[in-house]
């Protein structure tokens, strides 16, 4: 029975007959939006999607589904806690787009300092004005600070390099690479910040990060650039500081943003002079979206073939196992099964389980993380087990 697969967002085409000439049904409706999946992927096993919303009526309404590949680097837009009550795996392509994203970050701090849009708007209205666009201070110099130094971040520092910015950084872990100096406090850096970008993801923390007290703290001025996520700016607070500030602001995000692929918008930032709006178009290059497809169909193709979900975001990375059991056994049909059953008898659930076979098929190891303590008298029967060879038993927060 042939794998398949719904596409709900643009897709290269060579992608797409990569996966059919793997012989996997693929369908393919880029136009599909949040409240048309259900019913789209009722029968399908692997969902593809980009900007495309996943929420939890179409996680349960699918009688098949087993993965959900995002082809970008963000989850936000994929019910997570739904794929969890049906053990749905969702997967991304992390990386694979952040030169994009750095290189329109840094077209949005040359356009705002340049003002290329109001140039080229004026010229085309007959309007010449050279004397009002030489003014610009140029960014030779100037001190950026990047919140949020993943992959896009340190993209976007290279390119700052080169541009002779004197370059800042704010991380969860400590920042490294040469002529980025790192910064633990905002109030050290948004007073000094000629320049400030965002590429953090939407969590509980991130939320309404930029708030009224974080733009009090930046100087007259400045320049602000999201590409990353609308969650992570207080809107309210961003127009404020605007029109208090005349803070020149480049976002690919914002409040409001319409699902659909084209049709009208409306926005109270429409009406800001100092304020540019891209379409969310961040990743949105053919370098981009191909590095992403590639790795779209890999993960895929990974999974039909192992079994193993390349990038798997909604693993558990904390569980409630406490022992680590260790049995290397002789790999014969039965052998596992029997030291299960000993488990299951003692109540015990085990939280994962990895059997890994020696050269040449004779013996395996197999680890297993444990709720709670095998006892003493399931061990003994484990021991006296003929296809046991040795095992270890103990407990995961010993030193």
């Amino acid at each position: 029975m042939k794998m398949k697969v719904l596409i709900a967002d643009k897709f290269p085409e060579q992608y797409i007959q990569r996966l059919k000439d793997a012989e996997i049904e693929v369908i393919y409706n880029p136009k599909l939006g949040e409240n048309d999946l259900p019913e789209a992927a009722k029968e399908v096993d692997c969902l593809v999607v980009r900007s495309t919303v996943v929420n939890a009526v179409t996680i349960e309404s699918s009688k098949t589904l087993n993965l959900i590949v995002r082809a970008g680097a963000g989850v936000n837009n994929i019910d997570i806690k739904a794929a969890n009550k049906k053990g749905v795996y969702v997967s991304n392509c992390p990386g694979k787009n952040s030169i994009a994203v750095a290189e329109l970050a840094i077209g949005m701090m040359i356009a705002l300092d340049r003002r290329i849009p109001h140039n080229v708007a004026d010229f085309k209205a007959g309007k010449w004005n050279k004397g009002e666009y030489s003014k610009a201070e140029g960014l030779f110099g100037k001190t950026l600070a990047i919140v949020g130094y993943g992959a896009i971040g340190k993209e976007v520092a290279k390119r700052a390099q080169a541009l002779g910015m004197n370059i800042y950084a704010k991380d969860i872990s400590r920042i490294e690479g040469y002529g980025v100096k790192d910064f633990s406090e905002f109030d050290q850096i948004l007073p000094i910040a000629d320049i400030v970008t965002l590429h953090l993801p939407a969590t509980s923390q991130t939320k309404g990060l930029f708030n009224d007290a974080m733009f009090k703290l930046m100087k007259p001025g400045a320049i602000l650039i999201n590409t990353s996520r609308q969650d992570v700016i207080d809107e309210e607070a961003l127009i404020k500081a605007v029109k208090e500030k005349n803070l020149k602001v480049g976002l690919d995000v914002f409040k409001g943003e319409p699902e659909e692929k084209s049709g009208p918008v409306s926005s109270k930032l429409q009406e800001l002079d100092n304020v540019y709006v891209t379409h969310h178009i961040g990743a949105s290059t053919e370098q981009a979206q191909n590095a992403v497809a590639e790795e779209t169909v890999n993960i895929i193709l990974q999974y039909i073939n192992s079994g193993v979900i390349a990038h798997w975001v909604n693993r558990a990375k904390i569980t409630d196992a406490h022992y680590q059991f260790v049995v290397k056994h002789y790999d014969k049909p039965g052998v596992l099964a029997s030291i299960l059953d000993v488990l299951r008898e003692g109540s015990i659930n085990v939280e994962e389980v990895e059997n890994i076979i020696f050269d040449g098929g004779l013996v395996a190891c197999c680890t297993m993380k444990l709720r709670s303590a095998a006892t003493s008298e399931m061990l003994e029967i484990i021991r006296n087990n003929p296809n046991v060879i040795t095992y270890s038993h103990v407990g995961l927060d010993e030193g």
